[in-house]
């Protein structure tokens, strides 16, 4: 990887964790991150069931099949819409087909289980 640590995409209640992620997934997103020039910051990769969990209990809306808990998906910050528009762009052009939008995060995963070709909204 180019443009991207392991460390990056830690579930942050267990170091080292950025290890599981999916290699193919990861080789991908460091494409996309090419393609769009900017820096991707990531603010949350990996995730233990504990972490999902605490993120349930907090309020945020994750899923009990999250694609972060298989090492296939990563949020990205982002809080502005000409970011977003570049971040979603080479998310698309590399081929991801599973994207989410939030108010500050980009989230997009590589889960071949999940419905393709859809983007959301949180």
């Amino acid at each position: 990887m180019l443009h991207f640590k392991l460390e990056e995409f830690d579930s942050p209640d267990l170091p080292g964790t950025g290890h599981v992620m999916d290699k193919t997934f990861l080789n991908l997103l460091d494409r996309a991150r090419d393609a769009a020039g900017i820096s991707f910051v990531i603010s949350s990769g990996f995730r233990t069931l504990e972490h999902q969990n605490e993120l349930k209990k907090q309020g945020y809306p994750v899923s009990k099949s999250s694609s972060h808990l298989k090492g296939l998906a990563a949020d990205i910050s982002c809080t502005d819409s000409t970011s977003r528009l570049i971040i979603i762009e080479s998310l698309l052009y590399v081929g991801f087909r599973r994207i989410g939008i939030g108010k500050t995060f980009v989230h997009v995963d590589l889960d071949k289980d999940k419905t393709q070709d859809v983007i959301w909204v949180y």
